[in-house]
């Protein structure tokens, strides 16, 4: 090895670093996969320094958390004997510590895809390592896609590592063009894995806080723990109170903490005491905290997941990927043999899913439909992505650019546009400050992006003025890099002005358009610009107000519930969003009086802020506005005659047994075509009660082709005429056609009857003189010379009076019973 490398502590990584130096000697691409522990963060790169396509270039690490960022550069800094920014430095998003002597640049992969978008040539890099591949992160994809475009394209000299402790080989294999995949195998140090089953019902804070005590007394060594969130950590923590003497700390670790916070959750435990570490995800990867050799893990971890539906993203408490486990509990074989205690049963460990779900599936995808049209692309479909986002998912995100003014109608970056993307901030806060600056508002309008963007800066409440006072005071490092950070971003639009600045509500409504709500049904109760319902708590101040602007909710569709808001009046909406606000006469159906009323409405978005009714409208509007009813209430709004429902039985069993050209007429597809069938017959109805019945037949009978029309008799005849010449009604409404018949009307016919033509037979119930159900066949003939013997004996028994012939087939058909002395 080099000279740098001599000095370098010996890792499971070590044996297939000559492997990984060939395959990028001869190759710019390879993948490397190994397990916890391998050393392959810290050794990889610093190997690769030596390299000699390398020249003068940076190589780059892209780490998916400032946390392992950070701690990524201080390991390969002190194993240099450096201090960090200087060969080795590390670059994110508030705290930046490089140099111009640093040849090894780790940085987050949200600060990697702007790196490229911004200089697509990777000017001065000649190799990008994406390590820990396996968490799979928008902007990890995102990224190794770029960057894949760029060797095509501009560098075919750059060099691709793509990195992972538990990978799907093969696909990201095939995605790189098949690679070489150098694999290390094997654990620093063992580790014994363990189970204890949760019991029933039992919070898992009361499981880890016993399970944590347990490990405590009876092995050694500091502990992490692994819990969903930041709520189950402090109930954890609230739990092991005074258990533990003064020799054992225990300290919280997830993202809202501060950098000292985190920097001291992962710093070895003092000689002679231990630690107990109670952690998100965020200690799963790229971290090593010396002295742990116990983990325990819950099994839990909590996910983002963006509803195209409702536009919103709202966690979710799932239970962790098999490759997530095994990487938890490779932090344990760290330093030295250790254990990993699950808290479930072994056998669910194979119900667990091989791989956490790629966050491109289940994430707002706007920010990357604004760094793809940049990029000069419209269609992900383009990209080498491993998987492609979902349609819903990009339309919503085009649709939100759209409305933000920063794409054009053909998917296109406007100039406002490249404004907005150019502040490295979500599109609607940037749109924020961007609108803001054209009213010398941009420090104002930073600092608010900057407290809803950094969890936890001015607390938690719902209130966001409140917040803002909070920040405004707050002392500390991170306080104090989030308002340099603020500060940055404004001055890129010159001077502010001196003015008092906007409400925080008259900001947040260019960012949130679509969430300016206003107080509908009560104290706490809001129904936002696009149409959905929101909720607060009615002791929240907010909840009183009667507008405000939503920058944070969760929950599903019919119950999202407020985190963030802002109040604001209706002239500051009425005067910002002049160009959304839209006057309108509409035809409206009401549910209560079920009738279709008319009004003039001036509304944002579905929210109408003011009405004035009209006189009762008739005509196509109103047709359509009663269609909509239709759709709300279902096909049960509207009364159809026997002969309609039979018509609509008769036309959807052609369609099943059929096919074309019988139209389908089951529920959704008659409430999906309620404007061919519906709309045109009732332009003089006002209301759901004077639908006529002749209209519905005639709608439906509208529905099959003309020339078919006169088909409809003879294939599904509404009645079967018997061999007495009395006429029974068919049924159509079951799978199949239903004849129900009394047993001596059917006397003297040798073959079974049918309907389409002869193709389908009928479902025969027979019945009894007192038409009770006695048997029912397929196939009549069958029925005659079988079960008719004992049919008959029965019949006799009971119904003496009537005939009970031997030979059914040969006899008269009739409806009476025998003349008397007979």
């Amino acid at each position: 090895m080099g000279s740098i490398l001599d000095s370098l502590p010996r890792l499971p990584i070590t044996d297939v670093l000559s492997s990984l130096g060939k395959a990028l000697d001869l190759g710019t691409r390879a993948v490397l996969s190994a397990p916890p522990g391998a050393g392959k963060t810290t050794l990889a790169p610093l190997f690769l320094l030596e390299a000699g396509w390398r020249g003068d270039g940076r190589i780059i690490l892209l780490e998916p958390r400032r946390l392992a960022a950070r701690a990524a550069a201080g390991r390969m800094a002190a194993l240099l004997g450096e201090k960090v920014g200087e060969t080795v430095g590390y670059r994110m998003r508030l705290d930046n510590r490089v140099s111009a002597k640093t040849r090894i640049e780790v940085v987050t992969e949200g600060v990697f895809a702007r790196m490229i978008l911004d200089d697509p040539e990777l000017a001065g890099v000649s190799a990008v390592l994406f390590d820990e591949f396996h968490e799979r992160s928008l902007d990890a994809d995102f990224g190794l896609a770029l960057a894949l475009d760029v060797q095509a394209a501009l560098r075919e000299d750059l060099r691709i590592l793509v990195m992972s402790a538990t990978l799907d080989v093969e696909r990201v294999s095939t995605l790189l063009g098949d690679p070489p995949v150098i694999a290390s195998e094997g654990r620093s140090f063992p580790v014994d894995i363990r189970h204890q089953d949760r019991p029933a019902g039992e919070r898992i804070e009361d499981t880890m806080a016993r399970a944590i005590t347990e490990a405590h007394h009876g092995e050694s060594g500091s502990i992490l723990a692994f819990l969903p969130g930041q709520a189950e950590i402090t109930r954890t923590a609230e739990r092991l109170e005074g258990r533990f003497d003064a020799g054992t700390t225990v300290v919280p670790l997830y993202g809202n903490l501060g950098q000292r916070e985190q920097d001291a959750a992962i710093r070895p435990a003092a000689p002679g005491t231990r630690k107990i570490v109670l952690a998100t995800s965020i200690a799963e990867t790229s971290i090593t905290i010396d002295g742990v050799r116990i983990v325990i893990d819950s099994g839990l971890q909590r996910l983002p997941v963006f509803e195209a539906a409702t536009g919103i993203t709202r966690l979710e408490t799932v239970r962790v990927s098999r490759a997530s486990a095994d990487q938890r509990a490779g932090r344990a074989g760290r330093t030295e043999p250790g254990v990993a205690i699950r808290l479930w049963h072994v056998g669910q460990t194979a119900a667990l899913p091989a791989f956490t779900p790629p966050q491109i599936l289940s994430s707002d995808l706007s920010g990357f439909m604004l760094d793809l049209a940049h990029w000069g692309v419209t269609d992900p479909a383009a990209l080498r992505l491993v998987d492609q986002p979902p349609p819903p998912a990009v339309e919503e995100a085009r649709n939100l650019l759209r409305l933000l003014g920063a794409l054009d109608e053909a998917g296109a970056l406007t100039p406002s546009g490249k404004r907005i993307r150019d502040l490295a901030l979500s599109p609607r806060l940037a749109a924020m400050i961007l609108h803001a600056a054209k009213d010398g508002e941009q420090v104002a309008a930073a600092r608010l992006a900057v407290l809803l963007t950094e969890q936890g800066l001015g607390g938690a409440a719902v209130d966001i003025e409140e917040r803002l006072r909070r920040f405004a005071n707050e002392r500390g490092e991170r306080a104090e890099a989030a308002r340099r950070l603020a500060q940055r971003m404004a001055d890129g639009f010159g001077k502010s002005a001196s003015a008092t600045a906007s409400a925080p509500g008259a900001l947040l409504m260019h960012a949130f358009p679509d969430r300016v709500a206003l107080q509908r049904g009560g104290r706490g109760r809001f129904v936002m610009a696009n149409g959905r319902g929101a909720e607060l708590p009615e002791t929240e101040r907010l909840a009183g107000a009667e507008m405000i602007v939503v920058a944070d909710l969760t929950g599903q569709a019919g119950r999202q519930r407020i985190l963030a808001a802002a109040e604001i009046d209706r002239a500051a909406v009425e005067a910002g969003l002049a160009g959304n606000i839209v006057r309108e006469d509409q035809c409206v159906f009401d549910r209560a009086s079920r009738q279709v009323r008319a009004r003039r409405v001036v509304r944002l978005g579905a929210m109408i802020l003011e009405e004035t009714p009209l006189p009762r409208p008739a005509g196509p509007k109103a047709a359509a506005a009663l269609a909509d009813g239709v759709r709300q209430l279902g096909l049960q709004a509207l009364t159809f005659s026997r002969e309609a429902a039979q018509l609509r039985d008769r036309i959807g069993f052609l369609h099943r047994s059929i096919g074309e050209p019988w139209p389908d007429t089951s529920e959704a597809a008659l409430l999906e075509r309620v404007g061919d069938w519906f709309v045109p017959f009732q332009e003089n109805t006002r209301g759901l009660d004077d639908v006529s019945a002749a209209s519905l037949h005639e709608g439906l009978m509208a529905l099959v082709p003309y020339e078919a029309q006169r088909d409809l008799a003879r294939l599904a005849p509404t009645h079967f005429e018997a061999p007495t010449g009395q006429r029974h009604p068919i049924r159509y409404d079951g799978e199949e056609p239903v004849l129900a018949i009394r047993v001596q009307e059917l006397f003297g016919l040798k073959q079974h009857p049918a309907v389409a033509g002869g193709r389908l037979p009928l479902l025969l119930e027979l019945l009894s003189p007192a038409h009770r159900l006695i048997q029912t066949t397929r196939d009549l003939p069958g029925f005659w010379a079988g079960s008719w013997r004992d049919v008959r004996a029965d019949m006799r028994g009971r119904y003496p009076k009537h005939p009970w012939p031997e030979d059914p087939a040969a006899a008269m058909p009739t409806t009476r019973a025998k003349p008397r002395g007979t």
